[in-house]
């Protein structure tokens, strides 16, 4: 049975930062919340910490794992963090946020050991644009979305955050390269989390052209409940979903999302960061696992709907 909010809203999915270093330095990465940068440092939480946690969730009934950052991959052991987990019982998936520039040469071990699903940055398919963006090479991260799809995973998801004046008239190409790829698009809106208010106003885009057209196009269009309401467009021989992440109140008032930070404090809200709940601290004073259940318990009644009073 899973936790449920003081709103009615179930906790189902559980997204661990395993750390907040990059190889890469996109200007719009929102860090999962987390207000510091990314820095040479070694990783706050070892693989074991990260899963017991991940065990005392399952455990109250999340079934939905995914680990992001910064990059994942970055992790030495990434591999054997995602076979502990993917050993849970009751856990029913498993999945990474990544910007695949390592994928090349560790999708297959990461099959292997039990992940089932990647989302993978991709802002643009020009080579000066990716450059600018991310300060890394687009071959890299193309040759990472090309093992990724040969390892089996499924589905493949790349991730566009549409950014005014920088890559809105990539969106078609990009359609077309999901299409050919046999991979699902997410069209992304900007995030107003840890960018400048002045990198926000230049570069938001609201993606209602963009869902117009898609609209048009569609042969079906489904609703994805549990993930905030966002609308999934299924044209002729490729699916786009289309993300609003904090403009609008469905994201909110159907969130079942929690997050762990790099540093092991729980975190109710993406856009909060003045009611976390440390974790890691209790684990490592010796804390029994029903005393790390109560501070899941804890807070998940302090998630609310950011969004609640519009």
């Amino acid at each position: 049975m899973a936790l449920k909010d003081n709103c009615g809203r179930p906790l189902l999915n559980l997204r661990i930062s395993i750390t907040q270093r990059c190889n890469i330095h996109c200007a719009y990465c929102h860090r999962e919340g987390e207000v510091q940068r990314a820095n040479s440092s070694a990783e706050k939480m070892t693989l074991e910490e990260i899963v017991r946690i991940s065990k005392v969730a399952v455990s109250l009934g999340i079934y939905r794992i995914k680990l992001t950052g910064g990059e994942p991959l970055m992790r030495q052991d990434i591999c054997e963090i995602v076979r502990c987990i993917a050993a849970i019982p009751g856990l029913r998936d498993i999945s990474m946020t990544t910007n695949g520039i390592l994928l090349d040469t560790l999708a297959k071990p990461l099959f292997k050991a039990g992940l089932k699903r990647v989302n993978i940055s991709l802002p643009t398919l020009n080579l000066e644009t990716y450059n600018k963006l991310t300060g890394g090479k687009l071959e890299n991260a193309l040759a990472g979305i090309k093992a990724a799809i040969e390892a089996g995973f499924s589905p493949v998801k790349l991730n566009m955050v549409v950014l005014r004046g920088v890559n809105v008239a990539d969106v078609p190409e990009m359609i077309e390269f999901a299409r050919e790829l046999g991979v699902i698009l997410q069209l992304i809106e900007l995030d107003p989390v840890n960018v400048s208010r002045e990198y926000f106003v230049k570069h938001h885009r609201l993606l209602d052209e963009q869902e117009a057209i898609l609209r048009d196009t569609a042969v079906k269009i489904e609703t994805r409940r549990l993930m905030q309401n966002r609308l999934i467009y299924h044209l002729p021989d490729v699916t786009v979903e289309v993300v609003h992440p904090t403009e609008n109140s469905d994201f909110c008032m159907h969130c079942t999302r929690m997050r762990v930070t790099s540093d092991g404090k729980l975190k109710p809200c993406l856009m909060r960061n003045d009611n976390l709940v440390d974790i890691l601290t209790p684990l490592r004073n010796g804390a029994t696992d029903e005393e790390l259940k109560e501070l899941f318990t804890k807070a998940n009644l302090l998630r609310e709907p950011f969004n609640k009073s519009k």
